[in-house]
Parts: C-alpha cells; sequence; structure tokens
C-alpha cells in the first residue's frame, strides 16, 4: 500500500476486525462522509476478535493514505480503549457516551478530537481509509491528550501485539 501507515512499526500477529456497514475494500457508509461533502461525520459501527493474548488496550486511528498532502490525512484516533472492549457503536466518534469508559479520544488532522468524515478532492480518484486498531500490551498509553496520531503511533510501537485493519473507499466525482 502507498503510503502505508505501518510501513515503520514492527511485524506483529493480526486479528479480525469487521463492520456491519462496509466490507474490506468497499464503499463506506454516506453517514461517514464528512459534513462538507454530504454525509454526517459519523464513524461507523466496529467489530473486532482474536485480539493476541496478553492485550490490555487498543488503539484506533483512521487514516487516508490518498490525501494530497505528501503525508496523507488523519481522521481519527482514540487510544486506551479496555481490552474487555470488542466493538465500537455508530457514531462513538463525536459521542462519549458511546465510548468504552476509559476510552479516550485524540487529535485529528484538524486539531479536533472527533471522527473527521470522507472528504476526498473532486475529480482526485477513490481514496483508501485505514481503520486500524492496534492491540497493545499496556492498559493506558502515557502521552499527552493532545498527541497526534503520529505521536500516540511512536509511543505504542514498543507495547504493539498485534494489529487489525479494515479498508473502507470513497471517492467525490468530478463535478
Amino acid at each position: 500500500m502507498t503510503n502505508d501507515p505501518n510501513w515503520n512499526l514492527p511485524d506483529v500477529p493480526t486479528f479480525a476486525l469487521t463492520s456491519p456497514e462496509f466490507t474490506d475494500g468497499g464503499t463506506l457508509p454516506q453517514e461517514a462522509r464528512g459534513s462538507d461533502a454530504g454525509g454526517a461525520d459519523r464513524s461507523p459501527e466496529l467489530t473486532w476478535s482474536g485480539a493476541p493474548e496478553g492485550t490490555q488496550s487498543f488503539v484506533l486511528t483512521v487514516y487516508d493514505p490518498d490525501a494530497p498532502t505528501g503525508s496523507g490525512f488523519w481522521h481519527w484516533s482514540l487510544s486506551d480503549i479496555p481490552a474487555s472492549a470488542t466493538s465500537l457503536p455508530q457514531g462513538a466518534g463525536t459521542d462519549d457516551a458511546l465510548l468504552p469508559a476509559g476510552a479516550t479520544r485524540r487529535r485529528n488532522e484538524f486539531g479536533t478530537d472527533t471522527f473527521l468524515g470522507a472528504a476526498p478532492p473532486a475529480g482526485h480518484g477513490p481514496h483508501r481509509y485505514v481503520f486500524t486498531l492496534s492491540a497493545l500490551d499496556v492498559p493506558t498509553l502515557e502521552v499527552p491528550v493532545e498527541a497526534t496520531p503520529a505521536v500516540v503511533g511512536f509511543m505504542f510501537r514498543e507495547h504493539l501485539l498485534g494489529r487489525a485493519q479494515l479498508v473502507g473507499i470513497q471517492e467525490t466525482p468530478a463535478s
């Protein structure tokens, strides 16, 4: 994958990450588009299973490697998801009441801590939105609350036990 968000992270066992709203490599639901792109900035429902033994928490990131920035675009980051969690409901990216107890929102590229929906530039072709759930061997990640997804990734690399990924596609046709 070009601009792979895992290119410099350790190879680790994989486990399953799915959504009832889209399949791996399938189109993201309309609600997961950005509000300025006809959507609702609503994170999709996610479910996971098969995390490695010893998992004490998870980190979730959503990354667009196809954004025309030279470095991709981070849409969402959530850390300290308890190991007992096996899903996030639709809308957890903007509603704290839907998050598992202890989960901590992190900044996205716009500097907010909420899910930013897909909004690829018109005529730019399809963009991939990589949902990555990382299993960690610590219950909490010791990083400042304002840490960016890049800093979160740097801090969790020594605690990484496993990784699950799900890729959604979205495109904005040229006018």
